[in-house]
């Protein structure tokens, strides 16, 4: 799956991640649910810094669609409160 992080780039994530990925999805949209901060920031930075783990980056020139768009690290909770579907940011 080709996940791209708002302002770094591609990365391509393996299916198998995704469970991972899912938990920490969900410790983010419970900080923006209950409009915690520090959760929030903290949540945000776990799930960028997990694909960025596990996700291998693609090169700048391959410019495959990407199926997964992910915030910057400094983007607000009102700007990923807007991102966010009814699965979150990553489906299940």
């Amino acid at each position: 799956m080709i996940v791209r992080v708002m302002g770094e780039g591609q990365l391509d994530v393996q299916e198998g991640d995704l469970a991972a990925l899912n938990i920490l999805d969900a410790e983010l949209e419970s900080a923006i649910d209950s409009g915690d901060e520090e959760k929030f920031r903290s949540a945000l930075h776990a799930l960028l810094e997990q694909v960025r783990t596990v996700g291998k980056t693609l090169p700048a020139e391959d410019l495959a669609p990407s199926e997964l768009i992910l915030p910057p690290a400094d983007a607000t909770m009102d700007e990923v409160r807007a991102m966010l579907g009814d699965a979150g940011l990553i489906p299940d």
